[in-house]
């Protein structure tokens, strides 16, 4: 019986498989070197975007090359999309997925303001800052971060919400002690969060200050206040990502203990089958 021509579906699937080991970093040979490709890509492509804004930048002779790499790297990314897409298992799943949106969004923007008519100048400027998130993912411990971030998000929206009450309370106090010495400065509480958020954040730019006795007072016991502030975060999301990095060190045991379990198991399997 003869065989239908074409390509076989298991020469497609087995390609499709090779192609996603490389894309997506499983190649036991290449490794991350797609990864490494992109990275340098990105970078290359953030430092030109920052070099043709220099004032004495001669964007007059090199538009017409600005213009035809941003196209180059347009396409890179598209084809890029394209194959994490087609080697996707779950494609659905990709394209909802944060970097998936990320994916398309760095490209979506070029495509469809080509299609409505818009110069590729005009499209690609606003794009090339989400190559910046693009970059992320290829950061080797990002997992991580969102681990960490999973376990401290709810301790940061509390201190958030602290924080803007205590900005509220300072505005108001300082508003209380300093607006009839200062009228200019602090003319309403809306106005007084300036200080506020300069104070709590321990910042002070000294652009308005206190005068009075009681205002000085009370900014020196909000500076206490604001050290405490800043400091709260920071021991928040240092236990996180100490807990995460534990995680993260346990997983890789476990892991390690499962492939010598495995391989334990075959090397038993093949002497039971060949005892000879």
């Amino acid at each position: 019986m003869e065989q239908s021509p074409g390509v076989k579906p298991s020469r497609v699937l087995l390609s499709r498989q090779r192609v996603g080991d490389f894309v997506w970093g499983r190649d036991p040979h290449y490794g991350h070197l797609f990864d490494f490709a992109m990275i340098a890509l990105i970078m290359i492509s953030i430092v030109v975007m920052s070099v043709e804004t220099l004032p004495g930048f001669p964007r007059t002779e090199w538009s017409g090359r600005l213009v035809l790499f941003d196209w180059f790297i347009v396409v890179v990314f598209t084809v890029e999309y394209g194959l994490r897409l087609w080697t996707a298992p779950e494609k659905w799943k990709y394209v909802f997925s944060f970097w998936g949106f990320i994916d398309l969004m760095v490209i979506a923007p070029f495509w469809i303001g080509l299609a409505f008519g818009m110069t590729a100048g005009e499209t690609l400027f606003t794009l090339r800052v989400l190559r910046l998130a693009k970059l992320l993912r290829f950061v080797a411990n990002m997992e991580v971060i969102d681990r960490a971030f999973q376990l401290v998000w709810r301790e940061m929206l509390v201190f958030f919400l602290l924080a803007v009450m205590m900005m509220f309370i300072t505005a108001v106090g300082i508003y209380t002690f300093e607006h009839r010495a200062q009228p200019e400065a602090f003319p309403s509480i809306p106005h007084s969060f300036w200080f506020a958020v300069t104070t709590l954040t321990t910042v002070g730019y000294g652009d308005i200050y206190p005068v009075t006795v009681g205002g000085k007072m009370f900014t020196f016991i909000i500076l206490m206040i604001g050290l405490g502030i800043v400091a709260l975060p920071i021991g928040l999301v240092s236990s996180a990502f100490t807990q995460a990095r534990e995680e993260e060190k346990q997983l890789k045991a476990r892991q390690a203990e499962e492939k010598l379990r495995r391989a334990a198991e075959r090397e038993a399997a093949r002497m039971s089958a060949d005892p000879d």
